[in-house]
Order: C-alpha cells, then structure tokens, then sequence
C-alpha cells in the first residue's frame, strides 16, 4: 500500500533531490504535477504519444520530454507517476513495474505534494476549477504566496500550477471521480456541490458521500460548503469547524445581485454584517456562489476584505470555463467545460444574462454512462437555448454502449420542449451547419469535456475573416455568411460549404472583397447560379463570391442596346430584350444561368454564342482595376474566354436586331418545346460533356449503353445521355463515379477521349 506521508518527506528532502518520470504529461493534470515537481528542485522527465504545445512549454522550464512512450525513459528513475489514462502494457509502466521502480497514481504524487503545505482543497461536482483558480489569484494578491494546482490554463494565474518555496499553503483542485479525494487530509476544504456523477465508478449517491465525508473528517482546519446544495449540507452536521455560503440563511450571504455584460456585482454580508462590495470579473450567478466560496475560505485564513475585493475585479476565468473565444458588434462565442445537466444549466442563464437575440449551442455529451443515465436531464435544461447542435458521444475511456448516441439526448430533447435541434454527428465537421446557422446577435457556445471545441475556434477565426471583409463598405453594399452549402446554389443541388459566401451587390463592394482575398491569400471564386458547375462533397476552401442584387442583378436597355449586371439571370436578360423588341435573346431563356458564367464559358444555343452579342465587357482586373473592353479586343473559344480566368465580369452591354414581337415569341416557344422534349426535368449541371468530333457526347453515352445507370442517387438521364441528374440527395461523389464509368467505356469501347463541359471545383474531403 502507498505511503502518501513516507513520499511526502522524500519530496521534501531537498539534499536529496529525486528523479522523477511522468507518463501521460501532456495532460492537464499530469502538466501541472511536472510544473510542481520541477518548482520543488527535482529532476523531472516525462513521456506522451505525442508532442503538443504543452509539452513543448514544459521543455522551456526543464522538463526532459520523450515521445512516444519507451521503456528506455525510466531508466535510473526514482519514482514513476502515471495518469489514469495509463495501462499495464505502457512500455514505461511495464518496465518500471519490472525494475521494481516505485509507481504513482496522479492523485496519490498530488496528495504527497499537498501535504508538505497546508493544503486547501476545493471539490465538488461542478465548479472546482474556477473557484481553485479564484482561491489562488485571491491568497497570492493578499501576500499569502500560496502554492496552487488547478485543472486548467489559467490566464491570470500564469500557468495551471506553481510551487512557492517561501508560502504556507496550496490550493489544489480535488478530483471525486475516482474516490481519490479521500486521500487528502488538508487544512481547509471547500465542498461547492455533491450531486449523481461518475456513476461508471461509484454505485450511487451515498457511494459518492462516502468519499466526500472521508475528505472532511481529514480536514483539520475550516471547512467552507455551498448552503444551497442539500448534500454537502446534510455532509456538514454536527462539525463545528464548517462555515457555509449562500443567497440567504448562511454564513456568508451575497446580495443586491447585479448581472452586468461580461461581469457580476454583489454585495458580501458575513453573519449580519456587511463586508463591502465586489465586482467579479466573469458573468454568471453560478460564479457569484463560486466566488463566495473563495472569500469565505480567504477571509478565514486571513486575507483583508478589501484586496479579496481587488482580486476578484481582475479575475478573468479559466481556460474552457464560459471562455470567450471572440466578440464583436454582431456575434459572441464561448466556450464552456461544462458537461453535467447543473453545469448546463448555469452555463446557459450566464449566456441568457447577456442578452444575445439567440444562445446556440453545440453540445457534445462526454461519456455513454452519463449520457445514458443523464439524458432526460439533458432533455430539459438543453430547452433553455434557441437552438441546439448535438455531436456524437465523447467516450473519453469507455467503450460504447448500444443505442447511446447524441441522437439519445435529441430524441429526450424533443420530449421535453420544442427547443429547435438538430444531429451534428462528428465534431470535425459540425462546425459547418453551425456556423452557416449563426445570425447577427447570436452568442455560440460550445459545451463538452471533449474536443468540442476545435469546432469553436474554427468559427471564430473564420468569422472573425468574414467580418473584416463584410466592413469594408457600408452595410447595404454586401452580405455574407460562413460555410453556405454550395448545394443551394448550383443546378445540379450538391456540393459541400464555401468557407467564406460572400454577395456583393456594387462594383466598389465586388473589388474590395477581392482585393482583401488576393493580399491574404485567400482564394477567390465568382460563382453565378450554378449551372455547368460541379461542387465537391469537401466543399470550396477560400472565398466564394455571388454577386447579386443592386448593379449586378439590374438589366436594361439604352440606345437599343441590352446592358446587364454580371448576377442577372439569363432569362431576366431575355425577357427585357423581348420587351425592347430585340431579337436573338431567346436562347437564353431556357439555360439556368446568370451573365457572369456565360460571359466565362461563352454559353450558347440554338446557334448562338454569348460573345456573338457582346458589344463590350467590363470586368475587375488582376491589379484591382475596372475597365471596359469592346469585343474585338477579347479572345474567345469555344466555352472558353481566357480573358476572365482571372480577372472578373462585372457587367455587359449586348445587342440583338430588332423584331416584331410576334417573331420573338415564336423563336422563344421553339427553344421552350426543344428543352422540354429532349431534356431532363430533373436537376442537372447541363451537358456533362463536351461533343467528341466523331458523334454527339448524348448519341455516344445512349450507342454505349448507360442510359439509367445509377450511381447512389445520381442517373445518367433516361431521356438525353449527356446529362446527369440528381434523383434527390445524390452526392457529388455519385456523379463523378458515373462521369468515370462513361470515360471509361468511351476510352475502351470507342477510343473516344470524353472532355468535360461541366466546371468541376472543390476538395474531395472537408479540410477547413
């Protein structure tokens, strides 16, 4: 059996320094062990899977890292600590068990540390790490030097744990989980809360109160407990040295509550008598109770009211504990801990006390055990957001239980409330729905233990890109949004999310985008309707620019001449010609595109080409430049104009000889019946292929066979070969295999090379 008090003396033995190998490091937990052992003089290695930022900050202060795990790393080592997350097979683990090398678990090396200072240890289910981080930031502004350990980055703390040679105390977070609480023997304990949790490790309730009342009758000195949790108040009866906190009949009471945006102001009456005002830094009422904790412990071991006072003002929160992620005029995201129905809960009033129009929120419950056991819970507090996302389950260490999934918390969602929620199975790609969700006013917070949130930080850096471009010019000029699914904008209705959407609706809003994108490197797309286009399953990196509305959707006619903005659509075009009496439009009328993409293909039907009609284009050059162009001076091709690869069309002027109506209208009813005889209803990109010299793409596809054949949901059309049509939920990845099933046999059968009409563009898979 260890002997935590035997350890304790060695680590206190400074002529006599130990070697010390940490396995599992990179972890929060087992990081701030390695800043402590390191801080009281010893030699500390330490080994992970992989190397990250946080072992790379540990080699800055001395730690020896090694990765991955090896059994040469603890060699000649005095002692072995390892995280919970460690097994037997662990090269290091079996090797030092063979060695006969003393091994500790996280909490056991803690516990010794702990008990060289008087050791202040906060527990609870919920709130630790902020009322830990408040306890030290509080000790350390008073002078008292403490020592602390805390289960997160703290920003105003430095680092999540520091050794103080020169201090009497440590504060330190205790960790229930795993009944290892009832190691410590403190001089003070805080009890926040004690609730159902954990229950893959304990029985129940009265299992978990075992390890907690342990705790206290090892607690020598003060013992400070939430008056509003009915548990740690039962824990609490008949010892004398036990002080509570709460909103009213308590200890230490707070009062004239104020919620203010992004901090808290209350007032801290002790036994009846005022102590003064306070103004925490960080939102939330929850946070009031946690900070009353702290001041209730600060003031018995010392510490003056006023510079509790001071401290708490500059408090700003840990890591991943209702953290700011970004803010602006129009949009907040937070990130929160959180993963246990109270801790949602607070969470979300924190979110309500400021003010957004909306709280999103993307959850990812961690553990099947407590999604199973926890779900109705989740259900009902989850009904406080406007609108919720729930990712799959985060095991962290267990195996999956059958029918636990995050579609367990949906389905209890929807029985609790008609709280608007939606299936975001995996985390690396659920930042795309909400995102593309968000709306000005809006607060996104990302809930879970688990790695929820990467999908935050992705919002946030791109939003924060997007916003830049958006104030380049007055509101009115442009719009956008993150991540639009390219499937709303193309004929064909697939295709993954355009990073940045961006619809400019003037000339000057059309040139700043562009130019903000060249100088950063960002890429640039100009997409119309969608029609001849072909978006991959992964989406388009870069920005994706629309230009509708204004300027770019106006058409007209002046000196009997059509002119059009690059948004207008082709029928628009038509229609207004056919109004003027100008004749040769009617090709447009059936081609679902817009001025834009036919001037960059040079379109064309019933014999007509797009460039057959331009008098002159004007488009956005390389340097940022408008300029006009007549026709004669502009290359074209076949479905090709070189000059608009990179440089931009922003508007046409067109001609056509005048006509009678009459004419108009029968040239239009002609191309109409053509279309509908001998082209698909059904969603389509237009003609896939381009015509081979010996026989029409269509005659071709039809003499080899494929017509009907099927790919997932996509169809080589039944009534004209060269098209592929969506049946309804096809994905790209279903078209493109039945466009190389057509390549292929036209190369075997045929020797007929098949060249593409239809614009293929996008990422395969999704990498942004």
């Amino acid at each position: 059996m260890t002997d935590i008090n035997d350890w304790s003396r060695q680590l206190t033995q400074k002529e006599k320094p130990l070697r010390v190998h940490l396995i599992g490091v990179a972890g929060s937990g087992m990081s701030g062990l390695a800043l402590l052992l390191m801080g009281m003089g010893h030699r500390v290695s330490g080994s992970d899977r992989v190397t990250s930022s946080e072992t790379e900050r540990l080699q800055g202060v001395g730690l020896q890292f090694s990765s991955p795990h090896s059994a040469e790393a603890v060699d000649g080592v005095d002692l072995v600590v390892y995280s919970s997350a460690i097994r037997p097979e662990n090269p290091a683990y079996a090797a030092a068990t063979a060695a006969g090398i003393p091994l500790l678990r996280r909490a056991e090396c803690l516990a010794a540390i702990l008990h060289t200072k008087k050791g202040i240890v906060i527990s609870g289910t919920h709130g630790k790490t902020t009322t830990s981080s408040m306890t030290a930031h509080i000790l350390r502004e008073a002078g008292i030097k403490p020592s602390h350990y805390v289960g997160a980055e703290i920003p105003v703390l430095g680092s999540n744990a520091r050794w103080e040679e020169e201090g009497s105390y440590m504060v330190a977070e205790g960790d229930e989980s795993d009944g290892t609480l009832a190691l410590y023997e403190p001089e003070c304990s805080i009890v926040l809360n004690v609730e159902p949790e954990h229950l893959d490790y304990y029985r129940d309730l009265d299992h978990i109160c075992e390890v907690f009342k342990k705790l206290l009758d090892q607690t020598r000195g003060r013992i400070v407990y939430c008056k509003e949790c009915p548990v740690a108040t039962r824990l609490q009866v008949g010892r004398a040295n036990a002080v509570s906190y709460g909103w009213d009949n308590a200890n230490y009471v707070a009062t004239d509550v104020r919620e203010l945006r992004g901090s808290t102001a209350f007032s801290v009456v002790r036994d009846g008598e005022l102590l003064g005002n306070i103004e925490l830094g960080i939102p939330g009422r929850h946070n009031v109770l946690n900070a009353l904790g702290a001041i209730a412990l600060a003031d018995g071991v010392g510490a003056s009211f006023p510079l509790i006072a001071r401290a708490l003002s500059t408090f700003a929160g840990a890591k991943r504990r209702f953290e700011t992620k970004y803010l602006s005029r129009d949009f907040r995201i937070v990130d929160d801990y959180g993963h246990h129905p109270t801790e949602l809960a607070a969470t979300l009033q924190t979110s309500r006390s400021l003010k957004p129009n909306r709280v999103v929120v993307l959850f990812q419950p961690h553990r099947y055990t407590r999604t199973q056991a926890l779900a109705d819970d989740f259900g009902k507090v989850l009904q406080a957001a406007d609108l919720v996302f729930l990712t799959d389950v985060y095991a962290a260490s267990e195996k999956p239980i059958e029918g636990i999934s995050g579609l367990t918390l949906l389905d209890a969602m929807q029985r609790h409330g008609d709280t608007r929620v939606k299936s975001t199975p995996l985390v690396a790609t659920a930042h795309y729905e909400v995102g593309n969700a968000l709306e000005p006013g809006d607060l996104l917070i990302t809930l879970g233990a688990g790695n929820v949130h990467e999908a935050g930080t992705r919002i946030a850096e791109d939003l924060k890109i997007l916003e830049e471009i958006l104030r380049l010019v007055p509101t009115e000029e442009m719009s956008g949004k993150l991540y639009e699914p390219m499937r709303r904008h193309t004929t064909m209705l697939v295709g993954g999310p355009a990073q940045f959407w961006l619809e400019p609706h003037s000339f000057r809003a059309f040139a700043e985008a562009v130019g903000y994108c060249r100088e950063r490197g960002i890429p640039v797309r100009v997409i119309g309707r969608g029609s001849n286009l072909l978006v991959r399953d992964g989406g388009i990196r870069g920005a994706v620019i629309h230009p509708s509305g204004g300027v770019f959707s106006d058409v007209r006619v002046e000196n009997g001449k059509v002119i059009a903005g690059a948004g207008a659509r082709l029928k628009k075009v038509a229609s207004v010609a056919q109004a003027a009496g100008l004749g040769n439009f009617e090709w447009m009328e059936g081609i679902p595109g817009n001025v834009g993409g036919a001037l960059r293909m040079n379109a064309g039907a019933m014999g007509i080409e797009m460039f057959d009609q331009v008098v002159d284009v004007t488009f956005l050059d390389e340097e940022g430049q408008i300029r006009t162009l007549a026709r004669e001076d502009v290359e074209v091709d076949y479905r090709n104009v070189p000059l608009l690869r990179r440089n931009f069309a922003l508007e046409v002027t067109l001609t056509g000889p005048p006509d009678t109506a009459e004419n108009i209208q029968a040239r239009w009813d002609a191309s109409r019946n053509k279309r509908r005889t001998s082209q698909p209803v059904a969603a389509s990109a237009g003609c896939m292929f381009k015509n081979p010299e010996p026989v029409p793409a269509g005659k071709l596809v039809d003499e080899l066979g494929l017509k009907g054949t099927r790919h997932g949901k996509a169809e080589v059309s039944t009534v004209h070969g060269n098209f592929i049509v969506n049946t309804g939920g096809a994905h790209t990845r279903d078209i493109l295999a039945l466009v190389e099933e057509i390549r292929d046999k036209a190369r075997q059968e045929r020797g007929i090379e098949m060249e593409m009409e239809v614009k293929i563009i996008g990422e395969d898979e999704a990498t942004f």
